[in-house]
This record gives C-alpha cells, sequence and structure tokens, in this order.
C-alpha cells in the first residue's frame, strides 16, 4: 500500500474525487491507491500523479508529505493498524486510517462456496451464487418491497425514477425481478435498455452513452426492422411516430438505463427531452435509472446543470440490510431447503453486522468527525458468509460462530 492512501483520507478526499480530478475512472485510482499499480499508459499515469499531487495540496497536506505519497508505506505500521481491525478494536472515535478503507475493499472481492464447504453443511447448491432464478428468490425487506413497487408503478403508470445503492446493493437484482414481472403478468410494457461498452461520462474515460443512441435503442425496441433514419432531427421524429403508434394500440414503454451513474450530464439533460415525449395527454415514455451513488450526486438539486431533470425524477435509495441480515440469510437458505440454524451459530449476525461497518471521517469547516458506515449489502454478506463456511470445513466447525466471521476477515 502506498503513503496516498493515508494522505487521501487526510484530505477528506475519496477515489472517485480523484478520480473525477484525473479524468480517470474510479477502479483506475483504486487499482494505483490499493494495489499500487499504475496504468499502463504513461500519459494516463502522469495525469493521475497531477492529480493526486492537486487534491493532497487543497486538502492541506503538507509539500513533506506529499514529497512520499508515492512511497510504499511501511509494513509494521499498516499491519498493526490491520490487526486492531480484526481484533474488534473499540469502534467509539476516530479509527487508524488504515481501517477506514481495509475491510470495504477486501470484503467486497468474489468468493465462491467450495465442493468441501457444501458437503459439509449438507447444501446441495450454492446459495449466493446464480441463485437468482424466478420472483422468490428476491429477498424482499419493507425498503427493497417498497423501491421495487416503486419502479413497477412507474413502468406501468410512467413517470421517471433513479433507483441509488452502493456496489452490490441489489439494484440490478430489482432491474431483472422487474422484467421478470412484465414478462410473466403479460403487461403490455416495452422495455427498452441501451447501452454500450464500456460507458462512462466522458469520452477521455470510455464511451459516452449519448442521446441519439438512446433514440436508436427506442427504436429498435419498439419498432424492430424499421431502418434508422440518418439525420438525428429525422430519426427523432421517426421515434415520437413510433412510440404514438404503439401507445394507440395500448402499447407501454420504459426507458431503463442501468449503470446510470455513467451517464454523462449532456445526456441526463437530454431525458427531460424524452420524458416530455406526448400523444396528446398520455406520456409515451417512462424512465428508470438505475445506478450506484454516484448518481444521487449527478442529480443533486444544487447542481444547477441537471435541475430539470431533478424537478421530474423521484429518487428511491437502497439502504444496506444492517437491521436484516438474518433474515436475508434464513431467506438464501429456505431457497436451498436449509435452515438457518443448520448453519449458523446465534452470534454469528451480530458478528457479520460489526465487522461490514468502517468508520468515514468527514471534515467541515475544519472539523473532522468520524461517523460509521455500514456494507451490509446481499454481494458483500455473501461473500463474508461464503468465506467463513469454507474456513469452517478447515477446522470442522459444524457451525458458522463469531469467531469464524472474525477468520474471514483476516482471511487466515
Amino acid at each position: 500500500m502506498l503513503n496516498l492512501k493515508i494522505d487521501l483520507v487526510d484530505a477528506n478526499c475519496s477515489h472517485a474525487t480523484l478520480g473525477r480530478v484525473a479524468g480517470l475512472s474510479p477502479s483506475t485510482v483504486t487499482q494505483l491507491v490499493v494495489h499500487g499499480k499504475w496504468p499502463q499508459t504513461p500519459a494516463y499515469a502522469e495525469r493521475l500523479r497531477e492529480a493526486a499531487i492537486k487534491v493532497l495540496k487543497a486538502g492541506e497536506i503538507s509539500e513533506e508529505r506529499i514529497a512520499v505519497t508515492f512511497d510504499e508505506a511501511p509494513a509494521a505500521g499498516r499491519a498493526n493498524a490491520q490487526l486492531q481491525v480484526l481484533a474488534g478494536a473499540n469502534t467509539s472515535g476516530p479509527k487508524p486510517v488504515s481501517q477506514q478503507e481495509e475491510d470495504p475493499f477486501m470484503l467486497l472481492r468474489h468468493h465462491s462456496l467450495t465442493q468441501q464447504a457444501r458437503q459439509h453443511f449438507r447444501v446441495p447448491r450454492d446459495p449466493f451464487v446464480n441463485e437468482m432464478n424466478e420472483e422468490g428468490d428476491v429477498f424482499l425487506s419493507d425498503d427493497i418491497r417498497y423501491v421495487r413497487s416503486a419502479m413497477r408503478q412507474t413502468a406501468k403508470h410512467g413517470g421517471m425514477l433513479a433507483v441509488v445503492a452502493e456496489s452490490g446493493g441489489g439494484k440490478s437484482t430489482l432491474r431483472q425481478d422487474l422484467i421478470d414481472w412484465i414478462n410473466n403478468t403479460g403487461e403490455a410494457i416495452t422495455v427498452i435498455e441501451p447501452y454500450v461498452i464500456g460507458m462512462e461520462d466522458n469520452q477521455r474515460k470510455g464511451q459516452a452513452l449519448k442521446a441519439a443512441d438512446i433514440t436508436g435503442a427506442v427504436i429498435r425496441a419498439v419498432a424492430p426492422g424499421q431502418t434508422l433514419r440518418m439525420q438525428l432531427q429525422d430519426r427523432a421524429a421517426q421515434m415520437h411516430n413510433i412510440l404514438k403508434a404503439s401507445a394507440q394500440v395500448g402499447r407501454k414503454h420504459v426507458l431503463i438505463i442501468e449503470e446510470a451513474h455513467a451517464l454523462a450530464v449532456p445526456t441526463l439533460k437530454h431525458l427531460k427531452r424524452f420524458y416530455e415525449l406526448q400523444d396528446g395527454f398520455k406520456k409515451l415514455l417512462s424512465i428508470i435509472l438505475v445506478g450506484q451513488t454516484e448518481l444521487g450526486n449527478k442529480l443533486s438539486e444544487h447542481n444547477p446543470e441537471v435541475r430539470e431533470v431533478v424537478q421530474r425524477c423521484e429518487m428511491v435509495r437502497l439502504p444496506s440490510l444492517d437491521n436484516h441480515v438474518e433474515g436475508y440469510l434464513r431467506h438464501k437458505l429456505a431457497r436451498v431447503d436449509m435452515e438457518f440454524d443448520q448453519v449458523f451459530a446465534p452470534d454469528a449476525v451480530d458478528a457479520i453486522r460489526t465487522h461490514l461497518r468502517y468508520s468515514v471521517s468527514d471534515s467541515h469547516k475544519g472539523q473532522r468527525t468520524t461517523r460509521e458506515q455500514s456494507l451490509c449489502y446481499p454481494l458483500a454478506i455473501n461473500n463474508l458468509v461464503t468465506r467463513a463456511m469454507n474456513e469452517a470445513v478447515k477446522i470442522s466447525l459444524p457451525k458458522v460462530n463469531a469467531a469464524l466471521i472474525s477468520a474471514a476477515v483476516r482471511g487466515v
């Protein structure tokens, strides 16, 4: 780990912020900050270096620290800080800097249940991998049920909706659930899903999804086989006429954009035009945006560039499962004909919640405060529990308990 990781935390600068300053993706920043891997393209590496120095200076990091920010952090200090995390050190008050980001990255890595673990627990199939096959597989808390209902109502009755959650928070599951619901209920709704490979919010980082791409996707989904007109203005009129004709025979249309946090601001602004497509008083196109927390930032009411979109868009957030960890695991195991108590000891759930929390430092007007944030999202829970079940086999424990959860975090 580079000193840069510690310096960014002290400068109150996230990976996403550094990525925006550098004009590079957050994953590229993470490769450097967490794994010490520079971009292979020299120009990108230099851009990232200059951006890091810029944000550190803005965060009032001293010149002496900046001079060594790209050096390897001392191993002993890093190990000592991590031991405090894994030993369950007191969570009140400010945390060591290394504690603030190490767990989230580690716990989100993918893990699969080994064949030995499946035999050990008598699990007929992995309850956490490729497990979403029908509506009944979707775990529903009150919050998830509300978001699912909001998506269905938008698709059926119109509107613009933004669904925001952390990575692994269940957004894609609800998108798949919506499409499954439309197909199984026979609702007269045409789903339109435009996408580009490597979508990013500007051309320097990847391929931006543009209004013209959306227009083409609408035409291909609603009137497959029609040739797209060459001129963009003619194509827009073609799309409008196709939507009107479809609506007149009773069809409805919903535009779903996944990874919407990667939408460029100009495209977000253009969504207002798509939303306003009408035939008389009848709206022709519903819009559902599905994205990570950066989408919420882009759709902030304080952002004047997208104010007209924000005024028309309802935003719903998928919270963590912090208060529903046991219910979630019971549901997952029930779907493979297993009981929760066959796999987990009573102290396991509290341990999962504890280890899927980390501290975040905020700075406002020179005052630094620390708050706890939960990572109890489906993907993180799945990976941590899977790792613990795999660990249980190694020491022949019949159930996953708090100690095994801690061992899974340590990776011993």
